[in-house]
């Protein structure tokens, strides 16, 4: 349980410290409507104990001395000096005490019950501030929560997301906070009010057993208490367990089926609906044994506390028979039990939401732990342009450490203005190099410079203005085609974006459909072809200008007809830029006017189209290999 609340109170104390004022309003608030049991429990037996002695009348011709209570003159000095008390309240308020027949004066019953109503407005309405207040710093403090997990996400560097789940991080994003957020929303307002209440009626049972010498009772509740808590800590444990395993299994479900809608395609290309359903409902049968097994426990501990808190009882009442005490002695000390029955129930509730909650708070803050951001020098120097090359001083570079390396001791230049391709077999490292032009990563040794400085001592957000990417697998959100051809160039006008269409050769396709600019793309562009999604794609990097454009096989993946246009396009946008190119289609760099040829990681070949062809080598391969 303490690794819980040290887990918990981590989580509270750093997204809670923006909104102190109103959490120590909550807490004050709950402190108040917890003390003020002790009040209502103080005050209850004061109406009736000065007139004890009038509620069955004794004649005087039979009446025999009342024995003593329990407790002797201790206990009758105590009586009197409540009597006294309650005389001095009815004189300074000038109302009698009594009525001629000896029973309790209807002006006295009103300032009494006026007493205890005031103490039940006051315990409603702390009571109220309490949840109110607490409640809205649990709702911000989650908000806070998801945020910074996003944040904290969006920072990561690609390497991360490499070795990632996506579905198992949208999970943690969305269930795991939303677990934080129920029990925020149901313990922290009870976690500031329930020990309260508990330590107040325990105050008044040591007072009261204190002032009737009734020791046994204080010795009886410091070791019946512990018996209580004990179900608390030890099926607190289980809960948590069982609850850390249940978001583990509903994790594996989120990412099955994030893969699944991702991919459902080739689930049907190839007929797979029902396997893949047999293996989601065997994910379900695994989360589902978790997360009942954590009910188990939880559901079991409100029963057990209790029985131990009616065997308790029971056994109380039977020492307070043994040794005689009176009933007008047990009854205050019974009330206290009942009210304090409920808080310690809400406290067993309140232990199992914390242990749900830590164990979500884990796997949250391991995610908000994690930095792979790629790191920025503390004098990193903002750009505004490119004006000279792009460097690549012995660079040597791998994605694992351990593990083989993609590129080798590369040595090149890519001066402003010219057009650079990259060329060679799958995995050779043609798209590492523009991931390092753009610093998606950093090398393992030697430098990239830009203008004579390593891109590690450039600011990261100016280094991202001078460079646009148009890859083969073109990424559109599910907004408008206006929204995606704005993507990054937010304060563009609607002319803008219209001039960057009609450049892409998007302008004509996109005004076919009713919507024009403003149809929806669907998930990852669904709605549209390969070749408008990459028209799209190209049309956000025009309206972007930068002066240094990577394209990735940008059309590698789509038809001839489809190809010249998109080709058009690239031409157009590749005008006065420098340009990196990565192609397995050899037709589209032969203007480039330089050609990088690798493999295994090693540039082999450097030189134009006609230069590296005359060579009749590996460059001369692949032309011929497409030909063929």
């Amino acid at each position: 349980m303490q690794g819980t609340l040290g887990t918990c109170q981590r989580l509270l104390f750093t997204f809670a410290k923006p909104y102190t004022r109103r959490l120590a309003v909550g807490l004050l608030a709950g402190c108040v409507a917890g003390g003020s049991i002790f009040g209502i429990l103080s005050i209850s037996p004061d109406i009736v104990k000065p007139f004890e002695s009038h509620a069955l009348p004794v004649p005087p011709s039979t009446a025999e001395p009342a024995p003593p209570p329990q407790g002797g003159e201790k206990h009758v000095g105590k009586v009197e000096r409540q009597e006294q008390l309650l005389e001095r309240i009815a004189a300074r308020y000038s109302i009698p005490l009594t009525r001629e027949d000896g029973t309790i004066s209807w002006q006295f019953m009103v300032l009494l019950t006026s007493v205890m109503f005031a103490l039940i407005l006051l315990k409603t309405g702390a009571t109220f501030i309490n949840r109110y207040n607490l409640r809205w710093v649990g709702a911000r403090v989650v908000m806070d929560l998801r945020n910074a997990l996003f944040d904290s996400l969006q920072k990561q560097s690609l390497k991360y997301y490499g070795k990632s789940d996506v579905g198992k991080l949208i999970s943690r994003c969305t269930y795991d906070a939303g677990v934080i957020e129920n029990s925020i929303a149901t313990t922290v307002a009870d976690m500031a009010r329930s020990p309260i209440e508990i330590l107040a009626a325990a105050a008044f049972v040591i007072k009261t057993a204190v002032d009737q010498d009734l020791g046994m009772v204080v010795l009886a509740l410091f070791l019946v208490f512990p018996l209580v808590v004990l179900p608390i800590i030890v099926l607190g444990r289980r809960v948590k367990r069982y609850a850390r395993r249940a978001l583990e299994r509903i994790s594996d479900l989120v990412s099955r089926m994030q893969e699944n809608f991702t991919g459902i395609r080739v689930v049907k290309a190839y007929n797979m609906e029902e396997a893949e359903s047999k293996r989601f409902k065997a994910m379900g049968r695994q989360y589902f044994k978790a997360e009942i097994g954590a009910v188990r426990a939880e559901l079991f501990m409100t029963p057990l506390m209790e029985l131990i808190g009616v065997v308790s009882a029971g056994a109380l009442l039977l020492l307070c028979f043994a040794k005689g005490v009176h009933l007008h002695q047990i009854l205050p000390l019974g009330a206290a039990g009942v009210l304090c029955y409920r808080p310690i129930k809400e406290l067993a509730k309140l232990n199992v939401s914390l242990q749900r909650m830590g164990a979500a708070g884990e796997r949250l803050f391991a995610i908000l732990d994690v930095d792979t951001s790629l790191p920025q020098a503390p004098d990193a120097t903002p750009i505004t342009e490119f004006r000279d090359r792009i460097v690549f001083d012995h660079v040597t570079f791998k994605y694992d450490d351990p593990g083989p390396g993609v590129l080798s001791d590369i040595c090149l230049e890519i001066p402003r203005g010219t057009v650079a391709a990259f060329v060679g077999e799958t995995g050779c490292g043609k798209t590492t190099v523009a991931n390092l032009i753009a610093r998606f990563y950093d090398p393992v040794q030697g430098r990239v410079l830009m203008d004579g400085r390593d891109l590690r001592e450039i600011e990261i957000k100016s280094l991202y203005r001078q460079i646009g990417i148009v890859t083969q697998e073109t990424i559109l959100f599910n907004e408008t085609i206006a929204s995606n051809i704005r993507y990054g160039t937010p304060d563009a006008t609607m002319d803008q974006v219209v001039a960057a269409a009609k450049q892409a050769n998007a302008h004509e396709f996109i005004l076919r459909e009713e919507d024009g600019y403003d149809r929806v793309v669907g998930e990852k562009g669904f709605v549209l072809s390969g070749g408008q999604r990459q028209r799209i794609a190209i049309a956000r990097a025009i309206l972007k200008n930068p002066p240094i454009l990577i394209l990735d096989e940008a059309t590698s993946a789509l038809d001839t007809a489809t190809e010249q246009q998109v080709q058009e396009a690239i031409n157009r946008v590749m005008a006065d830029r420098t340009v990196i190119a990565i192609a397995h289609r050899l037709s589209t760099i032969r203007n480039a006017h330089q050609i990088f040829v690798l493999d295994r990681g090693r540039i082999v070949e450097h030189g134009t189209h006609q230069q590296l062809y005359d060579l009749k080598g590996a460059y001369r391969k692949l032309c011929d290999m497409q030909v063929s």
